[in-house]
């Protein structure tokens, strides 16, 4: 029998603009917090990030100023995937690469102890068969935060095809300890938040490609008239139309040619217009 530990310390892996929110959110929560990345300058970058939000909290009154040094201390920063060893949880949360993360959970599976959950920040890609290359399939499902995470309050939790009672109520508990609200979904393509935000991302694009507005009166049609708190072309520049294609390319191989990517985010991606962190895609962003 697997005994499942106390969790005082969550590793993460990948700290790009998901990463390091989850790892603020983790460490307010109390937690130590170990974030690896293969990049200096993606931990150099995101350390920076998480330090800007606590610092703007503060500036609105949301977080107590006092507060700020200890949540950053209860952070630690490496390249070295080794030293998630000594973690009691892990969230992944690289790049939406089928190959990257196969070789992560592989390593992940080597690198900690057997008790260990290993969660996935996918948006669209199987938690069974990441859950199926591991020696712990009970013990593995996904984590499914939203951008920008310490703002947003949802968690997807997946329920892959082993994944036991007892691990679903562990991240339950631990997304809830962060201050979010949870659902359990079925490990499906897209789950039930992607499937949607996906699709009406790529219609806005066709809209955009067929001349049938501005990017601005697209997206202010879309928010006014359906009562979005964002544009969907505007969200796909926060997301990332990189990932956005790539989540569209993995739902359009398992749910067909409906999710076929729009022609033109391909030709955004391919001139490297990912969006508000490259500091352009659909719109520019002068300042990033």
């Amino acid at each position: 029998m697997v005994f499942l530990r106390e969790i005082s310390t969550i590793g993460i892996v990948g700290a790009g603009q998901m990463g390091n929110g989850i790892a603020q959110v983790a460490a307010q929560a109390g937690y130590q917090v170990i974030v690896q990345d293969v990049f200096p300058e993606a931990l150099n970058k995101g350390h920076a990030n998480i330090e800007k939000n606590l610092l703007k909290g503060v500036q609105l009154g949301k977080i107590p100023s006092e507060t700020v040094k200890a949540i950053l201390g209860r952070l630690m920063f490496t390249l070295n995937i080794s030293e998630l060893a000594d973690a009691d949880f892990i969230i992944e949360s690289a790049t939406e690469d089928p190959e990257l993360k196969a070789e992560l959970f592989r390593r992940l599976d080597q690198e900690t102890a057997p008790d260990v959950i290993i969660t996935t920040n996918t948006s669209s890609q199987s938690v069974t068969r990441l859950a199926g290359l591991t020696k712990r399939p009970g013990l593995v499902a996904g984590m499914h935060f939203f951008n920008p995470v310490h703002i947003m309050k949802l968690v997807e939790i997946i329920d892959a095809l082993e994944t036991t009672p007892e691990t679903l109520q562990i991240i339950t508990d631990i997304a809830k300890k962060m201050g979010k609200e949870t659902v359990i979904i079925k490990d499906m393509p897209g789950f039930a938040t992607s499937r949607i935000s996906a699709m009406l991302g790529n219609e806005a694009f066709y809209m955009l490609m067929d001349g049938l507005g501005t990017p601005e009166d697209i997206d202010k049609a879309l928010k006014l008239g359906l009562n979005l708190p964002m544009g969907p072309l505007e969200l796909g520049d926060l997301v990332g139309l990189d990932t956005r294609l790539k989540v569209l390319e993995n739902m359009q191989q398992n749910l067909g040619e409906r999710f076929r990517p729009c022609p033109l985010m391909r030709k955004y991606v391919e001139a490297g217009r990912y969006g508000k962190k490259v500091g352009k895609g659909v719109y520019d962003y002068p300042d990033k």
